[in-house]
């Protein structure tokens, strides 16, 4: 079983700083999971919401903040937020196979990002995702050789279809509307399957029992333990 850290260690440390991608590596996480937004400047963030509101101890919304701004900002237990940059090189310098799954979060994300990890030399180590498909596909022209997770809440009756013509390679479907068909659907189309974010041991155990490809969850530590349980 893949397993993958939501914006870290979500539920364990701050989301999205670096200090919860490094708690969860140490957890030993197969990948870890982020989200994308562009400041007023340009420049790629990790941060989930359009504003710094709920994460941070500023308000306004990150396109209309700089990165200068966006620094100063307390994230939780006196982090930061931090840039993609950052983020790729925690990663690259922590560990030599985890990989990071970048959420195309905020608008206009497509074409930076897909410039910084071909400039980062780090094309292999991701996986791009986002709910707004458009994204995907621009990233998919941008570069045909990058892996894409489309993701969905509650999957549409062609999802698989929908995945591959977008060129994923992989459906992220909330846990609580997965089921063992999907699952089937999925993989005789020769697509991954991946669940988000069952949170509870019960939950990962029926992501597990319905064979998914990978589980991403808040709390990786339980997640791990019941993975070595089994």
């Amino acid at each position: 079983m893949i397993i993958t850290g939501h914006r870290g260690a979500a539920n364990l440390v701050a989301e999205n700083t670096l200090l919860s991608m490094q708690t969860a590596i140490d957890l030993g996480v197969d990948q870890i999971e982020t989200d994308v937004h562009l400041t007023k400047d340009q420049q790629l963030v990790i941060i989930h919401d359009q504003t710094v509101d709920r994460t941070t101890n500023g308000t306004g919304r990150v396109a209309e903040l700089t990165l200068t701004q966006i620094k100063q900002l307390d994230a939780g237990e006196g982090q930061s937020i931090p840039t993609l940059l950052e983020v790729i090189d925690l990663v690259r310098t922590q560990s030599p196979t985890v990989i990071l799954q970048i959420e195309l979060k905020g608008p206009d994300t497509a074409e930076p990002v897909v410039q910084m990890v071909e400039d980062q030399a780090f094309s292999q180590r991701v996986i791009l995702t986002s709910f707004v498909h458009s994204r995907l596909v621009e990233t998919h022209r941008l570069n045909p050789n990058l892996r894409l997770g489309a993701l969905w809440t509650q999957p549409p009756a062609d999802v698989c279809q929908q995945a591959i013509k977008m060129g994923a390679e992989a459906i992220h479907i909330n846990h609580q509307h997965l089921t063992a068909e999907l699952v089937q659907q999925a993989h005789q189309a020769v697509l991954k399957i991946r669940a988000w974010n069952p949170d509870t041991v019960e939950e990962m155990q029926q992501m597990i029992d319905l064979e998914v490809d990978a589980i991403g969850s808040n709390r990786p530590d339980l997640l791990i333990q019941l993975c070595r349980e089994a």
